[in-house]
């Protein structure tokens, strides 16, 4: 179950590219708030202090006070700077208590699969997983054991442990992580320099045959 958290954030006015820049700089971070029952939305500052408090948090679910009014809200998206990693942009989502809500939420694996001690590799294909739930049952991460997968098998969505309180939004049939035979990149590779170097001896050799027999009807 989620707990509380309250975040600091100032209401701003939209700003051009060089606002948003500078604000940066400063350590103020902007973004959008947006609820599910309005269309209007209102812009703010956060610093990047009280993200990163917010990052520490034990909880997905936040309490703010912006335009006077109190909302709780998630973080619905946050925008990264493709190569500092910085965050350059967040969107807060205004949901109420009693309604239930769409969320991402991480998978943790857990466990020694069977065909990864006998040597297989294993694959993640998907990291989180979409559910419905009210905001105060919202978890922090949803466990799969993978201690009895097989090589060349495979655990889905639906394999996915899920309380009654949860539904399930990603599509049943998506892989989350599989078990799978090593590759025999390097053999092969091996086998093509052996192959490829016997081809260049044959070649070589015929070479010098072919200028032998050239040389011997020269000189009769």
């Amino acid at each position: 179950m989620s707990n509380e958290f309250n975040l600091t954030v100032d209401k701003r006015e939209l700003s051009n590219k060089g606002g948003r820049k500078r604000a940066l700089k400063e350590g103020k971070i902007p973004g959008i708030y947006y609820s599910h029952d309005s269309k209007n939305s209102i812009p703010f500052y956060i610093t990047k202090k009280e993200i990163l408090n917010a990052q520490k948090a034990d909880t997905q679910i936040f309490n703010i006070s912006v335009g006077g009014k109190k909302r709780n809200v998630l973080f619905k998206s946050v925008q990264y700077h493709p190569v500092t990693d910085e965050i350059l942009h967040i969107d807060l989502y205004g949901i109420k208590m009693d309604q239930v809500v769409t969320v991402s939420i991480p998978i943790l694996i857990e466990g020694s699969a069977k065909g990864v001690v006998e040597g297989g590799i294993l694959v993640q294909n998907l990291n989180e997983v979409e559910i419905d739930c009210l905001p105060s049952d919202i978890p922090q991460n949803i466990l799969l054991d993978i201690t009895n997968l097989e090589m060349g098998e495979s655990l889905r969505c639906e394999n996915l442990v899920l309380d009654e309180k949860f539904s399930l939004k990603t599509p049943g049939d998506q892989i989350v992580v599989s078990v799978t035979q090593p590759t025999q990149e390097t053999e092969e590779s091996t086998d093509d320099i052996d192959s490829s170097s016997s081809d260049e001896q044959t070649d070589a050799s015929a070479s010098e045959d072919s200028s032998d027999s050239d040389d011997g009807s020269k000189e009769g």
